[in-house]
């Protein structure tokens, strides 16, 4: 039985589950979640009541969040590219980064697009600011990192770059990264020329109109 993938593709976490699938060439299936699939939404909250995705399905085993469906994947469809390394401080450093992208640059990018969608008079505005702040600091922290490094960690794209990618693509959307970072600038032009990460945003493009805050006419 092939795996199945519930997801959309203009989804940040899908994608990054999408680009280690695409990294190792893992056959899959879509099931695609939008108004135009109500079955796989109605599946998906039956497999997992928290309805949300990307979530993965093996047979009987139903794999949920980016992450661990990633290691999931190394551990029981290993390809070529080993996204987690067998060292186990290694791959403490890669989990630590990639906890950064998720925590200080997808979630506050989040907070600014959800307050967009409120109603007026049930918008945030200090929190908005605080989002902005802490992804600001979050720039600032990674362009330091980012300084001698090719990829997250190092010279090997790993399980926090499958995260980098979409966050920080969306995130400089939501709040441009200054033109003083250069060197997530520079990690950000290299994600996009990703293979893996290339393909998972023309496949996103068609929805781009969709996005609250106006995808910007670049990338």
């Amino acid at each position: 039985m092939p795996l199945e993938l519930y997801a959309h593709p203009f989804s940040s976490y899908s994608q990054k589950a999408l680009i280690a699938l695409y990294e190792n060439g893992t056959p899959f299936e879509w099931r695609p979640l939008g108004p135009e699939h109500p079955e796989n939404g109605q599946t998906l909250a039956t497999l997992w009541p928290m309805r949300r995705f990307p979530l993965l399905v093996d047979g009987e085993r139903v794999v949920t969040e980016a992450s661990i469906i990633i290691e999931y994947l190394q551990l029981n469809y290993p390809g070529p590219v080993r996204l987690l390394p067998d060292d186990p401080h290694a791959a403490l450093e890669v989990r630590g980064m990639d906890r950064f992208f998720d925590n200080y640059v997808s979630t506050p990018q989040q907070r600014i697009v959800y307050d967009s969608l409120r109603p007026e008079a049930e918008r945030d505005p200090r929190g908005v600011t605080d989002a902005r702040a802490m992804l600001d600091t979050a720039y600032a922290w990674l362009d330091k990192v980012m300084a001698e490094r090719e990829w997250a960690t190092g010279d090997a794209f790993s399980l926090a770059d499958c995260g980098a990618a979409p966050f920080l693509f969306y995130a400089d959307w939501t709040h441009r990264i200054d033109a003083s970072f250069a060197n997530v600038i520079a990690y950000r032009k290299r994600l996009l020329t990703r293979p893996s990460f290339a393909r998972a945003v023309e496949e996103a493009r068609p929805y781009r109109p969709r996005f609250p805050l106006g995808a910007p006419d670049r990338d």
